[in-house]
């Protein structure tokens, strides 16, 4: 066979023997030539690593302040390495968490460099948006499936708090701004930055531009919008660190465990379930089974000469997974003969093994080989459509060797899994047990078993993203105001829908590893926050002018937070919300993202986020025509 395939192919192989051979052939000389070329590369490489430091050497921490700005990254990775430890540190119970704690570090970087050396930071706002968008996809894959159910638990309640909280914001500002006497310009500042939704300056700027709104007699466009700017920077970093605070203990300041309030509000969703939905984060953790793999001496002679299909029809409750004979492994999907001494690893439960083992098997013994299987998890969506119709126990004894089922899901909800349960097209099944068990129910069912993996599918990841970016881009314009969803917003229900959907078809969306899930989500927030830093520390330094920065800080901390306070009071007493899922509501309709980490961290869960996208997507165009009508107003 091999004379006669190289005859066929052998001028083709040497053909490309001669390649290879002219291939180093030729990259050798031009290795010999180019010897100096690449030396002289090498030393400008080191005159430009040189050149990089050479400020730090020669004029210290002025020259550490050029660094962070020649290289960015720096800066990033600096903020981050300083604000999470920080972040970490708690003064009678209270600390920054690792946002604030970034935010915190990084205007401290970026104020000194301007202050102190006139050096002014500019990171590129894409980098900025492409973390951001990561963490809100990345939440919305977490709370999928709670979402809906939070749509139906507290959909009229979480639109009150969304008009409370936005109403009270707007009226505080036009009417402090009022009150104070401050020039025009700063109302509308002060909202986007008490909202942190910069959108507002594109809208209160465009009033200036199309002439709808006419600055008073001595001062300029221009002017206005210093003011829209100064009121912006204040407001945004005295709003975006007290919120995170605030919404991290408000559960706490009323009295309410977040820990404990989150677990209740999660079996309250989940409708009393005992499994997670297919797809949702830890689904298809293995944790505590009453089952367990024992390996048994046979001994009791009408086993003896049976085949492990044919034990499993007459036990199938007891299914032998595995047979060592004279040390050698035999697996069961081989369907074995079963002999006298060998030794077999049976899964079945534990109480009965210990009472009755010994009676129908033989003596336990402790034997590695049978007993070392690993266990896998999975979830099975039925493709089949002739499954249709059979119980649950039919499917045990038929296809359901070697595999334990834990939940049966229809529609993304689980239901009652008793013998007697009838199975539909569509049901999702979870079950563990041995992966070649796995795999062959899977094929009996029609499905393919989707397992719990450590690759994240960015290929899924990318499709919803970008659909979710231009579904976000899309607006329409009303009275002169824009309206769009907004990118990130559009990013957070892509997230929403693959998860949502993934319950119901486990395979749709690709496999994702919560820890990939959860780093992406944190270190998406966290570097958005650290280039937001970066770029608006200057602008704080310039608005401190007088006594307007006091008035403009003082009338922002009350519109970004008093709110919040009292909509959240109104959720708890008059609506009788979750304090956790009251907590999500009214951050979501304070906009602040930050805050809802903040939360989702104190309550070491994530179902905060489920009314989030609600009162969010509402306040969002409430901000920008309050925005656009105060700047009219002044």
């Amino acid at each position: 066979m091999r004379i006669k395939y190289l005859k066929q192919r052998g001028p083709t192989f040497l053909a490309f023997i001669g390649v290879l051979i002219v291939s180093a052939l030729t990259a050798s000389v031009a290795m010999a030539n180019g010897a100096d070329k690449l030396m002289a590369e090498a030393e400008h490489l080191g005159g430009v690593t040189l050149e990089m430091f050479e400020p730090v050497l020669q004029t210290g921490l002025h020259g550490f302040f050029e660094l962070l700005d020649k290289q960015p990254i720096v800066f990033l990775l600096l903020a981050l390495s300083i604000g999470y430890p920080l972040g970490k540190v708690s003064l009678k119970g209270v600390s920054l968490g690792s946002t604030a704690g970034t935010l915190v570090v990084g205007l401290a970087l970026s104020i000194t460099a301007s202050v102190a050396f006139g050096i002014v930071y500019t990171i590129p706002g894409i980098l900025s948006s492409i973390f951001l968008l990561m963490f809100m996809y990345a939440l919305g894959l977490r709370v999928g499936p709670q979402f809906f159910a939070g749509l139906k638990s507290g959909g009229l309640a979480f639109i009150v708090l969304a008009l409370i909280v936005w109403s009270l914001n707007w009226l505080i500002v036009f009417f402090g701004v009022k009150a104070a006497g401050l020039a025009p310009g700063y109302a509308a500042g002060i909202i986007s930055g008490s909202y942190t939704v910069t959108a507002v300056i594109g809208v209160a700027t465009s009033a200036l531009q199309s002439g709808a709104y006419v600055p008073p007699a001595g001062m300029s466009a221009e002017q206005v919008s210093a003011n829209i700017a100064a009121g912006y920077a204040i407001s945004y970093v005295i709003s975006t660190i007290g919120i995170i605070l605030l919404i991290k203990y408000l559960p706490q300041m009323f009295g309410k465990d977040p820990v404990v309030e989150a677990k209740k509000a999660e079996e309250e969703m989940s409708g009393g379930a005992t499994e997670l939905v297919p797809g949702a984060a830890g689904s298809l953790t293995l944790g505590f089974s009453a089952t367990d793999i024992r390996a048994y001496k046979l001994e009791h002679e009408e086993l003896i000469g049976k085949t492990i299909e044919q034990l499993f029809a007459l036990h199938p409750h007891a299914p032998i997974l595995r047979v060592v004979r004279g040390g050698q492994v035999l697996e069961a999907a081989d369907n074995p003969t079963l002999q006298k001494d060998d030794i077999i690893a049976v899964r079945a439960d534990v109480h009965a093994l210990i009472l009755k083992g010994s009676e129908v098997v033989g003596q336990e013994v402790d034997e590695p080989l049978a007993r070392n299987i690993s266990l896998e998890a999975a979830d099975i969506r039925i493709g089949t459509p002739g499954i249709s119709g059979k119980t649950l126990a039919a499917l045990a004894t038929e296809i359901g060797f070697g595999v334990q089922l834990k939940g049966i899901f229809r529609q993304g909800v689980q239901i009652t899994a008793q013998p007697k349960t009838v199975v539909q097209f569509g049901d999702v099944l979870r079950v563990v047990g041995p992966d070649w068990c796995v795999q062959k129910v899977a094929k009996s069912l029609g499905g393919r078993a989707l397992l719990d993996s450590s690759v994240t599918e960015v290929m899924w990841m990318a499709i919803a993203m970008v659909i979710g970016y231009l579904v976000g881009l899309l607006s329409f314009t009303a009275g002169g105001i824009p309206f769009a969803l907004g990118t990130s917003a559009g990013c957070l229900l892509a997230g929403i829908f693959v998860s949502y959907f993934r319950s119901r078809n486990p395979e749709f969306g690709g496999p994702v590893s919560e820890g990939a899930r959860s780093f992406l989500q944190d270190i998406g927030l966290n570097m958005f926050i650290a280039v937001l830093a970066a770029n608006v520390g200057p602008k704080v330094i310039n608005s401190f002018q007088g006594d307007t920065v006091i008035w403009v800080a003082l009338i922002g901390g009350c519109a970004a937070l008093l709110p919040v306070v009292v909509a959240f009071i109104v959720g708890i007493k008059v609506f009788k919300l979750n304090s956790v899922i009251c907590d999500g509501a009214v951050t979501g309709a304070r906009n602040s993202t930050p805050g809802l980490n903040a939360i989702n961290d104190q309550s070491q869960s994530s179902i905060a986020a489920s009314p989030y996208p609600v009162t969010y997507a509402i306040t969002t165009v409430l901000v920008l025509i309050g925005g656009y009508i105060a700047q009219i107003l002044s």
